[in-house]
């Protein structure tokens, strides 16, 4: 009984990790204006529209231009994959490693999320250091993505008083950097605590 339920756990996890790559592989479709109305891709959408709908209706999260539910969408199914995985090889899984899969699940989105940010305030701050011609595509899209990160971070840490542009982004910057370097710290930690928990 036990190896039928591993062998069912083995075939589960493959078919996760299958329809995660289906579904990396219509997000990244969705980049190219070219490939949206192609038979293939209208197959895909078929098969993972469904799933990343659900994720959009329930949990909201959009920045700005930015709609980060596929990110939760793909951890989520990564989570389940793993979980699967570890019944498979080890036959049994305890409360401890379900949670720290989940919260290393949970940082990978969190990590994602900083390094992206981070990615655009460099860019933006290096657009404002060279004056460049922010109306073009790509500097506009840079900074509709920056400027509900940069108002968030001023409202926080200084409340309505608002601060130079520069000196902003600066700030917003050693804060990103910051939590990602905490939170990799707290993460490896609390992981370490959870894989030993009992059943």
């Amino acid at each position: 009984m036990e190896g039928m339920i591993q062998q069912l756990m083995n075939i589960a996890a493959i078919i996760l990790r299958l329809y995660s790559m289906i579904l990396v592989i219509r997000l990244i479709l969705t980049w190219f204006a070219g490939t949206r109305d192609s038979s293939f891709t209208v197959f895909l959408s078929r098969i993972t529209d469904p799933y990343l709908d659900w994720w959009r209706r329930n949990f909201p999260l959009r920045v700005g231009i930015l709609d980060f539910s596929p990110v939760a969408a793909i951890l989520a199914l990564s989570v389940a994959q793993t979980i699967c995985f570890t019944i498979a090889s080890q036959g049994r899984i305890s409360i401890g490693i379900i949670l720290a899969v989940i919260l290393s699940a949970l940082w990978s989105a969190a990590s994602f999320i900083l390094g992206f940010c981070f990615i655009i305030l460099v860019l933006r701050l290096f657009a404002y250091m060279t004056n460049s011609n922010m109306y073009s595509p790509f500097w506009q899209v840079i900074d509709a993505i920056s400027r509900p990160l940069l108002y968030r971070i001023n409202r926080i840490f200084f409340g309505r008083k608002i601060t130079g542009y520069m000196t902003s982004i600066l700030i917003s910057l050693v804060l990103v950097g910051a939590a990602w370097v905490a939170g990799r710290f707290v993460m490896q930690f609390l992981a370490g605590l959870l894989m030993g928990l009992p059943l």
